[in-house]
């Protein structure tokens, strides 16, 4: 499975901007979507991540302002964001796993909310 990511730019504090992924290879295998998130000197983490029957889950610190959705005809998945803070600056990436367990990597949007 390869992923495709685009979307990412500059933005101001309580703007929205919204990401895309394209999925190719091995559809049929893809299990969970997503995306995961890196800020500036800290760790990769999750953002949002939805099954195959469309149950979404959210970390924390984006709930009630991001939204994620797919659509599996297209085998796409993205992720609305809303009320951006400055903490949500950082490199994120589009994830997959499949229904046998692999996972993989998109190659990372860059998001940077400015004040």
């Amino acid at each position: 499975v390869q992923l495709q990511a685009s979307g990412g730019g500059l933005v101001q504090a309580g703007r929205s901007l919204r990401l895309s992924c394209s999925a190719s290879g091995s559809l049929f295998e893809i299990d969970l979507m997503g995306w995961y998130r890196q800020g500036p000197g800290k760790q990769r983490e999750l953002a949002a991540v939805i099954t195959r029957r469309g149950i979404a889950n959210y970390a924390d610190p984006v709930k009630g302002r991001f939204i994620i959705s797919r659509n599996d005809a297209k085998a796409t998945v993205s992720l609305q964001m809303n009320s951006l803070k400055l903490e949500d600056t950082g490199v994120y990436y589009c994830y997959t796993k499949t229904l046998y367990g692999s996972e993989y990597w998109g190659q990372g949007t860059l998001v940077t909310v400015s004040s």
